[in-house]
């Protein structure tokens, strides 16, 4: 009898345990985003960027505690004229796709034609299972034909999120290599150096950096402690934001002077 309780005891930690990953992850059984929760106008006027950020692990697309998010709105509210900025959920592609067609869709036919899709001006980026989504996004907008101005993936976690389509004009990786069970994917490559530039593989090293992690479960600090610290470092999503900032400016004719972004652990290709 006392064996059988011992086993029974058991077995309820691991079902605890379990629901705990399950719902520190941000799962949640019915998806909600929908495409009428997008806020850009479409189509965008000629000299807009379209910027989109994706979320990792199944947080939802409007969460206000990741900083995916909060780059997007802080990106809205300081270049309102510059760009349109929405967040989507990693496993939403299929809405993404469909915003871009109806952004760069300037005729309104319902598809992008050669000079639609020569005219699209698109920023990427995404955290965790949101930087794969970034790269599997771009490799879908490949076999259309349709180009993709820059992507950004922080700590990205995911399936052939390491070779970059040719689509890319410029690439940009942030990783960590400290987790124990999730570490971010470390080098990122072009497919055709000849027409994507890889801007660095940035590496953050937080053996002896201290992240405020005070809003965050026990479970991600037990079991994703290094991967969750970088989703909350400041230094990361201002390298982000950088990143984004001069791509936009580059398109106005600014930021021209070639130089490397902030000075981090990595290699800084053709700008």
């Amino acid at each position: 009898m006392a064996g059988l309780n011992r086993k029974r005891f058991c077995l309820l930690i691991l079902i605890v345990l379990g629901i705990g990953i399950f719902s520190s992850s941000g799962c949640v059984f019915v998806r909600g985003q929908r495409y009428h929760h997008f806020t850009a106008r479409t189509p965008l006027k000629e000299d807009q960027v379209l910027v989109l950020g994706f979320l990792g692990g199944r947080e939802p697309w409007n969460t206000p505690r990741r900083n995916v998010r909060k780059l997007a709105l802080k990106l809205r509210a300081q270049h309102p004229d510059a760009v349109q900025v929405e967040t989507v959920e990693n496993k939403k592609r299929h809405l993404a796709l469909e915003l871009i067609r109806r952004a760069f869709d300037r005729n309104q036919d319902g598809q992008l034609d050669a000079q639609e899709r020569a005219g699209v001006r698109l920023i990427l980026y995404g955290q965790s299972f949101g930087g794969a989504a970034v790269v599997k996004l771009a490799r879908h907008l490949d076999r259309m034909g349709v180009p993709v101005l820059l992507t950004v993936q922080v700590d990205s976690v995911g399936r052939g999120d390491r070779n970059i389509p040719a689509n890319v004009a410029r690439a940009a990786n942030l990783f960590q290599r400290n987790g124990l069970f999730i570490r971010g994917e470390p080098e990122i490559r072009a497919e055709d150096p000849s027409r994507t530039a890889i801007i660095g593989n940035f590496e953050f090293d937080y053996r002896n950096r201290k992240i405020d992690l005070s809003e965050v479960s026990w479970m991600k600090k037990i079991f994703r402690a290094a991967h969750t610290r970088m989703d909350f470092d400041p230094a990361v999503w201002a390298l982000v934001e950088e990143l984004i900032v001069k791509e936009i400016k580059r398109l106005d004719g600014e930021g021209r002077d070639g130089s490397c972004p902030i000075a981090r652990k990595g290699n800084c290709g053709e700008q």
